[in-house]
């Protein structure tokens, strides 16, 4: 035989081999990738471990770790366990020898193939199960948690008498572990079924029995298994029934047992767990029988039942003993629904009385002196101003303010209150250094008075400037590290100098001495955070030295959600100034979707209303809830980031269960300060998802509800085109019947009837802290019998008014745009006050200046230049500048206002004044500026004085 490595091919052979060298480097890539995809994982990790170990909340870290390591690595194993055990056992009981078959035959082709990789492909299998199965598992870490430090609610659900903890905490655990048994056994059955028939223990087209008796046996175990699982299926779907949602014209979301589930579905699931169980004993049994015959049977037998028991029966008992007599039938699980969600809602203790809604005195001088005490009338919008303290206070381009200002109350005063927080957009030039090292925080508190406005109209502010000054002098920390605007990472501490803020001298410069963020002196650390956040100058840069530190999660609801992720956390995080420090205080929610017979709600549906936007939002967008606490208040540091969770309601179990957890991370309600309790409130999400509630359950008579007839809605928010809901209202106010001598800062709402635009009730909350009712829930129930004019009837009203109609049309000269502000209700003395703000932001002017109040009271409505001199007109104590509501018949020859040379005059100077007021602005001379407002406010006072001394009727003769 010729030398192989002497012929043609042998020396060509060797040709393509790669060099020593080559495989050398070949190796060195391969470790470096694999190193390379290992600190790509571990930079997440690590970088994750740092910051929370920088926020002091390093076990909510190791326990949520831990906890999704140990669930991964235990039902990973077991399911890797289940699956290779089943494939380990059908090739043991394969059959020694193969049928003599074409299909035999083709198998051994496989067979062959795979059998040097036998082993190696049972571990890959079994650990790509096991895998998959641990991923799913860990992300029932919550679940979990919930189901081993569940603490008991102390009352229990009406069918079954058990704890409302077996429903929201043991309950989804069971049916995770229901789920994975059944996902193992079907995977098994899977994997026994194609290793039994590879090896021919099954046969398709071979001769002789289709299966052998020990694949028969095996496939019945697993079958048995799979038909027990399925009795205990059946078994929780009873307890099922009582957190089951359902389609109930009584109401949306409806929970809990009808008379059809406890009377047709609750016996026939009984009914099937006994099917099922003999029917699973039917297939064990096939170990010793070896025929499929019984089992199949009894299989069929379950299928049918279920079909008949299960669906049929239930629907026969809805056609022909419920629907004849439907209120009658439910009002018994009505009753339990309307309990159960009054108490999983915090409603239960709502006091609704019935008001007149029309005045119930003709005593215009009380009248006028309860108007004064019984409410203080915010005329400042939040939502309005917000520009004003932009265009006022703003001072440089990189500051900005948010879109919807906060209320808070000072010394007693209804207060409205924003940050100067840094925008980034506004930088000069962007790069990264400015981006990141030069403008990293805003400066000052801005607040203006809630109940008044300076002479030009504009915000009265009690705190301004930069650095900000005013009530709550200069001697606090006024440097904003964090806030609603800060989404970006920032690197400060080092070498690189910070813009502090600027002034008449030039710039400030600072440097960061908070012991927040994470340190970056360690080049591991620089290398994980260069690759988490996708910038490799982290790694190299010189501005990055000694002491620098990186600041990120800088958003309120951020940080707290962050190191409490079992909270929902509200859409609205307000600031407060407490102890010399600026303060971020944030609502937070304990939820649970496992409330036995409550109806349940999607917190971003009920949340939605007209001021809702990007930072308002719930985060929980399509979150489905049945029951919602406000059960911790949380504070963020606005200059060293420093999260601290309070305990606010301390009989939630559902807190108790998550301190049980993580045990440490919330501190008890007796550590709050009193500066601190000063500011705080009833939450506005918690306020909106129970007046959406109340909407139906107000009513306790479950003949009441389900006609229906007593339903409410939430209006529209009257003052915008969006058909979004008109948002609740804080307000300093008092109902009638509080026991308080003085006002409350109340949180209010109104309804309205289904389909219509009347008022139906008025709802406010008790959401000062420092009361005895805080909470309390009172409802004004409107008469249906003389219906009362609703926001949307009130505002329709206003400018439908010829008079006001045509002193908005002169504030709209000049391209002026008109703005209504918030439409506050207010109850007074058996009637119904409504107030409205109307602003009017002028041409060339950035911001909107308060010119108007609408009031109207009793069918009496006045226009007036301010608040005080509307009430005097409403209640008759002064003479109206801008009359309304003209006798019939009445200066309807006149001609219009508009033709008069006194009304033309007055136009044509307050078109010369706003055309001076843009002038003045852009030069930035604001003395000419503050002038130009005069003459336009005086000129604008002047055509009106004309228009309605022209109107006026000329006595006779």
């Amino acid at each position: 035989m010729p030398d192989r490595g002497s012929g043609p091919s042998g020396p060509r052979m060797r040709v393509g081999r790669p060099s020593r060298r080559s495989r050398t480097l070949l190796m060195t890539l391969g470790v470096l990738a694999v190193l390379g995809m290992a600190f790509v994982m571990f930079a997440g990790f690590w970088t994750d471990w740092l910051w929370f170990r920088s926020v002091k909340y390093s076990t909510v870290f190791t326990t949520t770790l831990w906890t999704r390591v140990g669930l991964f690595a235990v039902f990973g194993l077991l399911m890797a366990g289940a699956v290779g055990l089943n494939v380990w056992l059908a090739y043991r009981l394969r059959p020694p020898l193969s049928a003599m078959s074409l299909e035999q035959q083709s198998l051994d082709r496989y067979r062959m193939s795979i059998a040097p990789y036998k082993r190696w492909l049972l571990l890959g299998v079994s650990a790509l199960v096991g895998m998959i199965a641990g991923a799913s598992a860990a992300g029932q870490w919550k679940t979990w948690l919930m189901y081993v430090n569940g603490v008991p609610f102390g009352s229990k659900d009406p069918q079954f008498h058990l704890d409302v903890s077996f429903y929201t905490f043991d309950l989804p655990w069971y049916r995770f572990l229901l789920g994975f048994g059944f996902a193992a056994v079907i995977l098994s059955v899977i994997a026994a079924v194609v290793v039994h028939y590879l090896y021919g223990g099954l046969r398709v087209t071979s001769p002789g029995a289709r299966a052998t008796s020990a694949a028969t046996g095996h496939l019945s175990v697993l079958l048995g298994l799979f038909v027990t699982l399925k009795a205990v299926a059946y078994w929780l779907d009873r307890y099922g029934l009582a957190v089951k949602s359902s389609d109930f014209k009584a109401a949306d979301n409806w929970t809990g047992l009808r008379y059809v589930d406890a009377n047709a579905y609750l016996p026939a699931k009984t009914i099937l767990v006994a099917i099922a169980a003999i029917c699973a004993a039917l297939f064990f049994a096939t170990l010793w029988r070896r025929t499929w015959q019984l089992p199949v049977i009894g299989f069929g037998l379950m299928v049918l039942s279920a079909i008949l028991i299960g669906g049929l029966y239930p629907a026969i008992v809805q056609k022909f003993q419920v629907q004849p007599n439907e209120q009658a039938k439910e009002a018994p699980y009505v009753e339990k629904n309307i309990k159960a969600t009054r108490d999983a809602y915090g409603i239960d203790g709502s006091e609704v009385k019935d008001y007149p809604g029309v005045p119930q005195t003709d005593d215009k001088a009380k009248l006028r002196q309860a108007a004064g005490t019984n409410a203080s009338i915010r005329i400042l919008d939040p939502n309005i101003v917000s520009p004003a303290f932009q265009q006022l206070q703003q001072v440089k381009g990189y500051y900005a303010f948010p879109s919807t200002l906060a209320v808070d109350r000072y010394s007693g005063q209804d207060t409205v209150i924003g940050l100067r927080e840094l925008n980034i957009g506004g930088i000069p030039k962007n790069n990264w250094i400015n981006d990141h090292f030069k403008y990293t925080h805003g400066y000052g508190v801005v607040a203006a008075k809630g109940t008044t406005v300076d002479d030009q109209g504009a915000p009265d502010f009690t705190q301004s400037d930069l650095p900000s000054k005013g009530m709550f002098g200069t001697d606090f920390e006024q440097r904003i590290y964090y806030g609603e605007r800060t989404t970006q990472y920032s690197i400060v501490g080092g070498p690189q100098k910070e813009l502090d803020y600027s002034d008449d001298k030039g710039e400030k410069e600072t440097s960061y001495q908070g012991d927040s963020g994470v340190n970056l002196d360690n080049p591991v650390n620089r290398a994980a955070y260069a690759l988490a956040f996708s910038e490799p100058q982290i790694l190299y840069s010189g501005a990055i030295g000694e002491g620098s530190r990186i600041l990120y999660n800088r958003t309120p609801k951020e940080r707290v959600e962050a190191v409490a992720p079992w909270l929902t956390i509200d859409g609205a995080p307000y600031p407060a100034v407490i102890d010399g420090r600026i303060k971020w205080i944030v609502d937070a929610y304990t939820t649970t979707n496992g409330y036995p017979y409550a109806s349940r709600t999607t917190l971003g549906q009920s949340t939605a209303d007209s001021l809702t936007n990007s930072q308002r939002a719930v985060v929980a967008q399509e979150n489905q809830v049945n029951y919602i606490r406000n059960s911790v208040k949380a504070t963020v540091d606005a200059y060293d980031g420093k999260v601290t969770l309070y305990q606010w309601d301390a009989q939630d179990p559902v807190l108790k269960t998550w301190m049980k957890a993580f045990p440490g991370t919330v501190k008890a309600k007796s550590e709050i300060s009193k500066p601190l309790m000063d500011h705080l409130r009833y939450p506005q999400d918690l306020f909106k998802v129970q007046r959406e509630l109340l909407t139906r359950y107000h009513v306790t008579d479950p003949q009441t509800f389900l006609s229906g007839s007593e339903a409410w809605a939430v209006p529209d928010d009257p003052t915008t085109k969006a058909g979004t809901a008109v948002p609740p209202y804080y307000l300093s106010m008092k109902m009638p019947g509080q026991t308080e001598k003085d006002q409350v800062f109340s949180l209010t709402t109104t309804f309205t009837p289904n389909e219509r635009d009347n008022l139906s009730a008025f709802m406010a909350v008790n959401a000062d802290p420092g009361t005895p009712d805080y909470g309390k829930i009172r409802i004004l129930k409107l008469p249906t019998s003389k219906p009362v004019d609703g926001p949307k009837q009130v505002q329709s009203k206003f400018q439908s008014e010829p008079k006001i109609a045509e002193s908005i049309r002169l504030l709209r000269g000049g391209d002026s745009e008109v703005e209504y502000g918030n439409l506050l209700a207010v109850p007074l003395e058996g009637g119904m006050l409504y107030v409205e703000p109307v602003y009017v932001r002028s041409a060339g002017l950035k911001y909107p200046l308060l010119r108007k109040v609408l009031v109207t009271y009793g069918g009496q409505t006045a226009f007036e230049d301010t608040l005080d001199k509307a009430l005097n007109v409403v209640f008759g104590a002064e003479a109206p500048t801008t009359p309304v509501n003209p006798p019939p018949g009445e200066g309807t020859t006149k001609p219009p206002a508009a033709q008069d040379p006194t009304v033309k005059a007055a136009l044509a100077d307050a078109q010369k004044a706003i055309e001076e007021a843009d002038k003045a602005m852009k030069a930035g001379d604001w003395a000419a500026y503050g002038k130009a407002q005069s003459d336009l406010q005086a000129a604008l006072k002047r055509a009106i004085d004309a228009e309605a001394k022209q109107s006026a009727p000329k006595p006779a003769g």
